[in-house]
């Protein structure tokens, strides 16, 4: 059996309005420490966006996933994050806020390839 390392995720939901409390998933955080891995899947499922919300700015969500995909990436695309180490970005994104994508609690796990856990989580979790 090949090493398994600890890995971290939280679920990242749409809430398309605050005051109702109403969510789904739309995405999933990876970090893994001994990789110095972090990264975002998302996949927004416009159907439910608009069940729960039928004016919801589905440009607007789309656009927070990709932001919180590019904190995760680094470089020039992770903002005033660009220089932080992969945990602090990921400590940074489960920070709890009341915004229209919010991160669930965080859960731990083993993996042995932390970039295949993501898409793992992504397909049983959100698709």
């Amino acid at each position: 059996m090949s090493k398994r390392d600890v890995f971290e995720y939280a679920l990242l939901r749409v809430v398309p309005r605050v005051e109702r409390g109403e969510c789904f998933n739309a995405g999933v955080l990876v970090y893994c420490r001994a990789h110095s891995f972090v990264a975002a899947r998302t996949h927004l499922d416009e159907t439910k966006l608009k069940a729960l919300d039928p004016d919801a700015d589905v440009v607007g969500v789309r656009a927070a996933l990709r932001a919180v995909e590019g904190v995760c990436g680094g470089g020039e695309a992770a903002g005033q994050a660009a220089g932080d180490d992969a945990g602090r970005r990921f400590r940074w994104l489960i920070a709890p806020r009341s915004t229209v994508v919010q991160p669930g609690p965080v859960h731990t796990g083993l993996t042995a390839d932390p970039r295949a856990e993501a898409e793992r989580l992504l397909d049983l979790l959100v698709r």
